[in-house]
């Protein structure tokens, strides 16, 4: 059985100003999930959820997905705010989506196999894609999950701070941690993080393995991020109802802690470019230009 794509596409874009999944990066009108979904389709994966909000549908199929259905099976979850388990309903003041690990809740009925979890706004380039795939289609057994590292200094951006998960990985390439960083800046060589508000600053090894949200994991890990939903919206949200958000790492790190799953770190050279920023668009554009003239990609991905 193949394994299939989960895309979190439900992202307000507030830092870039838009709806940047749907921002072409390239002349033919492509966006970043095309180039995404293409190194997908010819790692091995087959099938593809876009999780995106209701409201954007017709939209986003119009710019997007009828042209990368034309080479994948593309199927559609919608993360809603009241999407959410039996006894528990958003707060009224509650506007933003609940986050990276609610969007993987709101597919999970369409999940039955193997399946990775990408941001639709990030280029995580084709080695990443062929890391997933071969993991995920060995028998690895229901509690082997993987996540995809790449080196901080390959992935932060000149025109602001990004967020990214911090790991420590064994000597045998297990994932111990993922602790988030919503705010590090570069440059490259010397990164480092806040958590004041840019007050003081905490350097960082420009080495260390961190997350993108490039995840592999068995169906059966979506009990976890159920019953993971469940405890933040019972005690972490109604500290914070407005901003609260449910991450994917934290599910992660509950199965790591409790001892229940193991998570294989899959390192990669690749170079993340993304458009965090609306100045990051011009970067992004030209690194693609550049690859398509190397022959990684043809001008038109789906021709």
């Amino acid at each position: 059985m193949r394994p299939m794509l989960v895309i979190m596409a439900a992202g307000m874009g507030s830092r870039f100003g838009g709806l940047k999944q749907m921002t072409a990066v390239d002349g033919a009108g492509q966006v970043i999930l095309d180039y995404s979904v293409y190194d997908a389709v010819r790692a091995g994966f087959e099938t593809v959820v876009c999780v995106i909000k209701k409201e954007i549908e017709a939209d986003f199929r119009a710019a997007v997905g009828d042209r990368i259905g034309k080479g994948c099976e593309l199927r559609y979850a919608f993360q809603d705010l009241n999407d959410l388990p039996a006894g528990f309903s958003a707060p009224p003041e509650r506007v933003k989506p609940w986050g990276t690990g609610h969007a993987v809740y709101a597919a999970r009925r369409l999940i039955h196999q193997p399946f990775a979890v990408i941001n639709a706004d990030d280029f995580y380039g084709p080695g990443a894609f062929r890391a997933l795939a071969g993991f995920l289609s060995r028998d690895g057994g229901a509690r082997e999950q993987a996540l995809v590292t790449y080196k901080l200094r390959n992935t932060l951006t000149e025109n602001g701070t990004v967020a990214r998960g911090i790991c420590t990985v064994d000597g045998d390439s297990w994932l111990q941690t993922v602790t988030e960083r919503t705010a590090i800046r570069g440059p490259a060589d010397s990164p480092a993080y806040t958590l004041d508000g840019g007050a003081s600053w905490t350097a960082l090894d420009p080495d260390a393995p961190v997350s993108l949200n490039t995840w592999g994991f068995q169906p059966g890990f979506m009990d976890a991020v159920a019953e993971g939903l469940e405890r933040f919206l019972a005690a972490d949200m109604p500290k914070d109802p407005a901003r609260a958000e449910f991450f994917l790492p934290a599910v992660v790190n509950g199965c790591l802690a409790a001892g229940t799953d193991r998570v294989r770190a899959l390192p990669t050279e690749e170079v993340w470019h993304g458009v965090t920023y609306r100045e990051d668009l011009p970067a992004l554009q030209s690194a693609l230009a550049a690859m398509r003239a190397a022959g990684t990609y043809p001008e038109r991905l789906w021709a």
